[in-house]
């Protein structure tokens, strides 16, 4: 156990927070082990239906501690052992059927871009930055990168990205595809507030909703590579069928009809 990451559980929402501002929140081998503990909790709990994903400081996280890697790191296998740590959070947040938003204020960089892509809805703030850079230091992109971006801003827009010494605007960002929202602020701690302000505000959108139907949607694209389409359709028809058996779907589905009856009532009147 260790303050690397903070994590908490109220009303459904469960917040994991990068706890490593004085490292701009970069992995080392504590953080690395932290996380793959409360993703997998996180996901695990049948009292959590929404995450929201931040971070502490300035930055929300710069990739790997490359000063933490060069002083401890003897091999290539140690960090090929130390990502496959971390992946195993990146999995559990992905493969649920829990939403996940991100509260990404500051710079994302190489192996945060990858933690930023395992969000499925991310905000920004207005004065962000987002990059690769894996090849300023001689790496090759890890812990989901050369998985995730494609799927998210298209290929050549992602060959774009690790092919170049590039740091991607908040707006361009959002124009990309690569993040939902841009948050605005008087100065740098005003946006990361408003960040973590709004991304909360969709976490609770979710929970106040038929939470556990977004959460199956995010499933099904999630997951829809796994799949061919005639298998995708089986998949959504198997979905569908399970989610109107659940109490919340009888409930709304209810509602739903009744009022639609009252508002016919009163036109044919």
């Amino acid at each position: 156990m260790s303050d690397a990451i903070l994590f908490s559980v109220h009303d459904g929402l469960a917040r994991i927070t990068l706890n490593r501002p004085e490292s701009l929140n970069a992995f080392d081998a504590t953080l690395a082990r932290e996380w793959e503990r409360v993703t997998v909790e996180a996901t695990s709990r049948d009292d959590v239906g929404a995450i929201l994903l931040d971070a502490a400081g300035r930055a929300f996280c710069a990739g790997g501690d490359v000063r933490a890697m060069a002083q401890t790191m003897g091999s290539g296998k140690d960090i090929s052992d130390l990502a496959e740590v971390i992946n195993t959070g990146i999995r559990a947040l992905t493969e649920s059927a829990v939403p996940v938003v991100a509260a990404a204020h500051g710079t994302t960089a190489g192996g945060g871009l990858g933690i930023l892509l395992t969000s499925d809805y991310a905000i920004v703030g207005a004065d962000s930055r987002i990059g690769s850079l894996y090849a300023n230091i001689g790496l090759t992109p890890d812990l989901s990168v050369s998985a995730q971006l494609a799927q998210a801003v298209g290929q050549r827009r992602a060959l774009q990205l690790v092919l170049q010494d590039r740091m991607l605007t908040a707006d361009e960002a959002r124009e990309w595809g690569l993040v939902a929202e841009v948050v605005g602020g008087e100065d740098a701690e005003s946006i990361a507030a408003a960040v973590r302000a709004r991304a909360e505000e969709v976490a609770r959108f979710w929970l106040a909703g038929a939470h556990g139907a977004y959460g199956q949607a995010k499933r099904l694209i999630r997951s829809r590579p796994e799949r061919t389409f005639a298998e995708q359709l089986d998949e959504e028809a198997r979905s569908i069928g399970a989610a109107f058996d659940t109490p919340e779907a009888k409930a709304r589905v209810a509602a739903f009809a009744s009022a639609s009856r009252k508002t016919a009532s009163k036109e044919n009147a």
